[in-house]
């Protein structure tokens, strides 16, 4: 011990004690999935309180020297130590300690939310010194000097008392479920009708429901709630009440007792707190006093469904049993809390071979280029990730959950499987929804993670080029039928879903005349059936012309109407086609359309190929209306990002246009860019919100969209600045953090050569300058539009446009922000369900139902 005390004391400067704001990663290693549950368990460094597997904690102590580490070990209690504690427990509460109460919201590890951990596992710590590991003990610690005695107990102590990096986020996250008063309990009208409700026996007085049955506290109607996706729940009696009397909030019978109950407030659309319950309810006969809970709260009801998202109930392929699946490529994933839709997209974008060889191939050199703290970076996160699914290192039976060998239960096929909350913190931090545990739109995550995965590729591979196309849109004016070319980035085909084209229309015209007459009478509508609609349907709406009415002709300087074309200028290696099945109502409420598309196995769009401009065919000239002058006014120069306040020579007042403020107020009202309002203006020559609205959506891709109106002749006009001009070393400075020149000298143009603020403008225009086309650089006076060369684009890989489907991600619920998410992937020919931490071979893949589609090329 005399040794151990000596190292300790020269390494005691080293160790911390966690102080409030310090991050401690005592859960998840910054490297791996390992965890203190794992085997070997988890080190957590006293100094950095970075957490690391025994696989990684090595590689720390070699590139920091650190020597100090904190070890924490979990071990899942017995069947014996649970019924020793349970009787322990109510041997205290007959002795005055309060017995264990169950969850009541929607938390975890705050006061009535969730204590899972501290009762599954037993934990076990001790001080580890490297390089040679050797341990320290509590007791070794007792008869080490007072000063060093004192410090590591202090850290250690601080260590176990503080809460978790990932255990902070999930209160954040899931907290947040307190109800607040409301506006209609203190002065609640309700009427003297005679109605008294018995304490038992009630039903709804629609339907004779008997189950989820609300009392409104106006008049004490009893009836059924809300039908939930699954066809479950109530046939929405209550919610028909309201919106017929207008009367605000309804009680939940069968969850009224001496504590409260369940009220939902309609006007206010959320579980709400009524003060005054007690006297509400005792105007219809009830006694709060001597009620007994029957029913689940709706509390109850969301924290059950959160516990079991991702059992097999939720989805599943005709009721088979599943054989689950284990190995390199097929590990599950833990849902975080809704977060299905992360699963679904995370599992899918490792399948292909651009993101392996990015992030897991290069895994090595990764990790040891990895900054100090690895928790935080983009690069090791993702690979970190891609690894833990593709290894297999974690594709393993999950334990039994009763851990008991006498069990007869069957095992479920969950796995041990990845929890990916290092991950998810790090790509939601800061966004207003990934931030959250809420369930959140695939397709907007995808996208989301593709534009974090750019900006962290601006040099070497960049895997999201495996999704990147170019689309020409192509506008002819009907009057002069010349023409103009547009390119633009994307990376997610939209196919939109007509339902005019439903091969069962006669069905369901049926199924709403039966609805509307089931409605009027008040009995239970029959399920809907689900329409069918021809997956060459979408296509051809996706594909087909589309009229503009009121579009503003350069070549005959007036509205017209024109036709709008979209083609592909390119085909990605990988094609991903989003169906457009959330959509509108009539009154702006989101739904979902249920719909089944015979999405093909194989896909050829080679049809669909943009061809350009054709021989003969003229261009929109791209000229500006004549400057609209007050003529007996003198108009001083229009200051903008190119002018001084003393000195505005950049500007003439002869091209000075006066525009209509009216109209550029209101196109920025509505939250467009005010420099694009002014050229909206400016370029329809003052005619009317119509043509300068129609001019927005016309150019709302064009990479300088949002740049200063540069008036015809001015010496600033873009393309008449030489390259030559531009300071060299803020060109060079700006190329040195990954950009093109050509984008340097964009970003230096429009903020007058100010370094600074071209590197702000720069990172504010990321999506600008993807999207570089044809009609970069401006239109010099010079040349005709054909005889110039386009400057270089966004980087495209470009082939064949036959396609196979290899992955699908379906949804389940009745908008993209409830519900859940599974996804198929084709694996050596055999489709697979990924289901959150299920994994197993697919008997029947829903592939009519799916919600975001995967092809990759098919390579002839």
């Amino acid at each position: 011990m005399t040794e151990v005390s000596e190292i300790l004391k020269s390494v005691l400067s080293t160790i911390r004690v966690p102080r409030p704001g310090d991050r401690v990663h005592k859960d998840e290693c910054a490297f791996s999935f390992a965890s203190p549950e794992s085997d070997g368990g988890l080190y957590v460094c006293m100094n950095s309180f970075l957490g690391f597997g025994s696989k990684y904690v090595e590689r720390h102590h070699a590139k920091t020297g650190q020597r100090a580490y904190l070890h924490i070990t979990r071990t899942r209690k017995t069947q014996e130590q649970k019924t020793a504690e349970n009787k322990e427990d109510d041997s205290n509460s007959g002795s005055g300690d309060p017995p264990k109460k169950k969850p009541t919201r929607l938390a975890i590890g705050i006061e009535g939310g969730f204590d899972v951990e501290q009762e599954q596992y037993q934990e076990e710590v001790k001080l580890v010194l490297f390089p040679d590991r050797q341990e320290v003990t509590s007791d070794d610690l007792a008869s080490m000097p007072d000063v060093v005695r004192e410090r590591v107990s202090l850290s250690m102590a601080g260590l176990q008392a503080a809460d978790s990096v990932s255990h902070t986020l999930q209160v954040q996250q899931w907290d947040g479920e307190v109800r607040q008063e409301s506006k209609h309990a203190a002065e609640l009208k309700q009427l003297d009708n005679g109605v008294k409700i018995p304490p038992c026996g009630w039903k709804c007085e629609v339907c004779d429901l008997q189950e989820n049955l609300w009392m409104n506290l106006t008049d004490g109607m009893v009836l059924c709630g809300r039908r939930y996706f699954d066809g479950s729940g109530g046939n929405n009696h209550a919610l028909l009440h309201y919106q017929q009397t207008g009367y605000p909030l309804a009680v939940k019978l069968g969850t009224i007792t001496p504590d409260g109950a369940d009220v939902y407030s309609y006007d206010e659309d959320d579980m709400v707190l009524d003060s005054k319950l007690p006297e509400h309810l005792s105007h219809f006969g009830i006694d709060m006093m001597t009620m007994e809970k029957t029913e689940r709260t709706m509390t109850e009801l969301e924290i059950a469904v959160n516990q079991r998202v991702g059992e097999w109930e939720v989805i599943q392929e005709s009721g088979t049993t599943l054989r689950p699946l284990w190995g390199p490529g097929l590990t599950g994933m833990k849902n975080l809390g809704n977060s299905c839709y992360l699963n679904s997209v995370m599992q899918v974008l490792f399948t292909i071979p651009d993101f392996q060889t990015k992030y897991v191939s290069n895994i090595d050199k990764i990790f040891n280029e990895a900054p100090s703290d690895p928790t935080q970076d983009f690069k090791t996160q993702v690979a970190k990730l891609g690894y833990g699914l593709l290894s297999g290192e974690y594709s393993k039976p999950a334990p039994d959950p009763g851990d008991d060998p006498n069990s007869s239960t069957e095992p479920r096929g969950d796995q041990v499987g990845i929890a990916p909350r290092m991950f998810k913190a790090l790509v939601g931090r800061g966004h207003p929804e990934f931030s959250t545990n809420r369930q959140q739109d695939a397709q907007e995550f995808l996208l989301h993670f593709i534009n974090m995965v750019e900006r962290n590729c601006r040099s070497g591979m960049n895997p999201s080029e495996a999704f990147r196309f170019l689309v020409e849109e192509k506008i002819v004016c009907q009057q002069s039928q010349k023409a103009k070319y547009t390119q633009r980035v994307d990376y997610i085909v939209q196919l939109p879903v007509p339902m005019d084209q439903a091969t069962n229309m006669e069905e369901l015209q049926e199924a709403e005349r039966h609805r509307e007459e089931a409605e009027s009478s008040g009995a239970p509508p029959s399920a809907a059936p689900r329409a069918k609609i021809p997956f060459a349907s979408c296509l051809a709406a996706l594909s087909e012309p589309e009229t503009l009415i009121d579009f503003w002709s350069s070549a005959v300087q007036a509205k017209t109407t024109a036709t709008k074309t979209t083609r592909f200028a390119s085909f990605p290696d990988h094609l991903v086609i989003q169906i457009k099945k959330f959509t509108f109502g009539l009154d702006w409420v989101p739904k979902k359309l249920d719909v089944s598309i015979d999405v093909p196995d194989t896909l050829d769009l080679s049809a669909l190929r943009a061809m350009g401009q054709q021989p003969g065919e003229e261009l929109l000239p791209e000229v500006a209306p004549l400057p609209l002058m007050t003529p007996d006014v003198e108009v001083k120069g229009i200051l903008g990002s190119h002018g001084k306040e003393d000195d505005d020579s950049l500007y003439s007042p002869l091209l000075s246009p006066v525009l209509d403020d009216s109209t550029v107020s209101q196109l920025c009202e509505m939250g467009f860019p005010l420099e694009a309002c002014r050229k909206a203006v400016y370029y329809t020559g003052n005619t009317g919100i119509d043509a300068a609205m129609n001019w927005v959506m016309g150019h709302m891709e064009d990479p300088d969209f949002s740049a200063p109106l540069v008036l015809p002749g001015s010496s600033s006009a873009p393309g008449t600045t030489p390259t030559e001009s531009l300071p060299e070393e803020h060109l060079v400075t700006i190329v040195s953090m990954g950009f093109s020149r050509d984008q340097a000298t964009r970003a230096l143009r429009a903020t007058n050569n100010v370094l600074e603020r071209a590197v702000d403008w720069i990172f504010s225009h990321l999506d600008d300058l993807e999207s570089m086309d044809v009609s970069e650089g401006g239109r010099s006076g010079g040349g005709s539009e054909a005889s110039r060369e386009p400057p270089p684009g966004p980087h495209v890989h470009d082939g064949t446009g036959k396609y196979e489907l290899f992955a699908f991600i379906s949804h389940m619920g009745t908008s993209t922000m409830c519900g859940h998410y599974v996804c198929h992937i084709k694996k050596d020919q055999q489709w697979v369900i990924f289901n959150d931490q299920k994994v197993c071979a697919s008997e029947k893949p829903p592939k009519d139902l799916g919600y975001l589609y995967f092809y990759r090329r098919v390579v002839e």
